[in-house]
């Protein structure tokens, strides 16, 4: 089950401002990953589980975040159905991310307590996401809508909390207009974790870039 509340998961969330997105088939390679991103700084990660067998991956990575490496807080991402977050909700998952809203992930994951983060693109999406219990809409895909509509939605909505995803990337100028525009905190997939990076096994460089985006996104928003 799930090391942290729905509640604490949104908080550090609101918090840190930024949760990076991963996904790759060898455990051992994300592992590394995983730990570049904690050193740098990180407490969340959404684990993209996009592959097959993703869930067996994802047991691993889970595990070895709680025997090793406190307070990270593992989710995923890319759920489409309620029994699919299920059985990661079994595996210890503490938050879902989904590409689009559905009420029957909403129901499973709040009979257990569980953030789930819904794909949305318009306002009556954000509304009935809300109306489920969704403390954070994702804004997906974010380079669809980008900051002028998280702007817009926070005039008759300040309550709204937004994390975009797609289209953010790590340099200042972007960052600066989304967190302008009002998200509570962005999601980073390849933009941070590059496929170089991945290529060349570069952790330290990860390390830093991931300190690096996490110390701009505090200085943006103070």
């Amino acid at each position: 089950m799930a090391q942290y509340s729905r509640i604490e998961v949104a908080t550090v969330m609101k918090e840190s401002g930024m949760v990076p997105l991963f996904y790759h088939p060898n455990i051992d390679l994300g592992k590394k990953v995983l730990k570049a991103c904690y050193d740098g700084g990180a407490r969340l990660l959404e684990f993209t589980a996009r592959g097959d067998f993703a869930f067996e991956v994802f047991s691993a990575l889970n595990k070895y975040a709680i025997n090793e490496l406190p307070g990270m807080i593992m989710g995923v991402g890319s759920i489409t159905d309620a029994a699919a977050a299920s059985l990661f909700m079994q595996m210890g998952a503490n938050f879902i991310v989904t590409p689009s809203l559905r009420k029957d992930i909403a129901v499973v994951c709040n009979r257990r307590k569980v953030l789930w983060s819904p794909g949305c693109g318009s306002l009556t999406e954000i509304n009935e996401a809300e109306e489920l219990g969704c403390e954070i809409v994702k804004l997906f895909p974010g380079s669809t809508y980008g900051p002028s509509f998280v702007k817009a939605i926070k005039g008759p909505q300040p309550w709204t909390n937004v994390m975009p995803t797609g289209g953010v990337s790590t340099e200042e100028s972007n960052l600066k207009a989304w967190f302008d525009a009002g998200v509570t905190c962005v999601g980073m997939g390849s933009k941070l974790i590059s496929k170089e990076i991945l290529a060349n096994e570069d952790f330290e460089g990860l390390k830093q870039k991931v300190a690096q985006t996490l110390a701009l996104v505090s200085k943006l928003r103070s």
